[in-house]
């Protein structure tokens, strides 16, 4: 296990242990692709002062499925340099968020930036209340997942990124939590026994069509 002096002597002030971490898993399934990375919405920082607890999400084109959009967040986990979180069970929240879409009609032309602004307000929860999420978790969402969007999609079922798992890093464990958009009729089936053996049961049966849980909003 890393201590604080293996950890002084395997990295500098200014660097970013975790973030690389985070790259370093994404490398494995992407190579040398450069993704599109967004800084936080707000513009700042959240200790800086901003709305936004997540530190930016990178966007990859993926096409080991269907083609579909990789979404993975930076900022639930502990990015940056601090000796004094080395060698933790869980680097702080102990995982990201990940989302992959099928391209949706009005997204069509850019990125689908409202997938993000959902991990922010995911984030906030969790900053807010400390509670955090895990695998077999479920997200009724109240309304479409894409607000004013004409979608039977109307929740979430937390599962592990099957492409990205878990890794450990130098601050702890990290989970890359995959959140996969359910219909309205599911939610209310889940409802009904929203305990984690059926989540996990109905996460099962979702990935034999759709081994990589990808999001459609047009799925009925």
């Amino acid at each position: 296990m890393m201590n604080s002096e293996h950890y002084r002597q395997q990295f500098k002030v200014d660097d970013s242990p975790g973030w690389q971490a985070i790259d370093n898993q994404l490398y494995k399934v992407y190579g040398d692709t450069e993704p599109r990375h967004y800084p936080p919405l707000c513009g700042l920082h959240y200790v800086a002062g901003g709305t936004d607890p997540i530190d930016g999400a990178s966007v990859y084109d993926n096409s080991h499925q269907n083609f579909h959009r990789h979404i993975i967040s930076y900022g639930m986990s502990e990015l940056y340099y601090d000796e004094s979180k080395a060698g933790g069970e869980f680097s702080k929240w102990g995982f990201e968020f990940t989302f992959r879409l099928t391209p949706f009609s009005d997204d069509q032309e850019e990125d689908p930036i409202w997938a993000i602004q959902v991990m922010n307000n995911l984030a906030r929860y969790v900053f807010t209340s400390g509670k955090w999420f895990e695998e077999n978790h479920f997200i009724p969402a109240n309304g479409p997942i894409r607000l004013n969007t004409k979608t039977e999609i109307t929740g979430f079922v937390i599962a592990l990124d099957p492409e990205l798992g878990k890794i450990e890093t130098a601050h702890g464990e990290v989970s890359f939590l995959q959140l996969v958009g359910i219909t309205d009729a599911e939610v209310n089936r889940l409802m009904q026994s929203p305990n984690t053996n059926a989540i996990k049961e109905f996460i099962t049966d979702l990935q034999k069509d759709n081994p990589l849980l990808i999001t459609d909003l047009d799925r009925k």
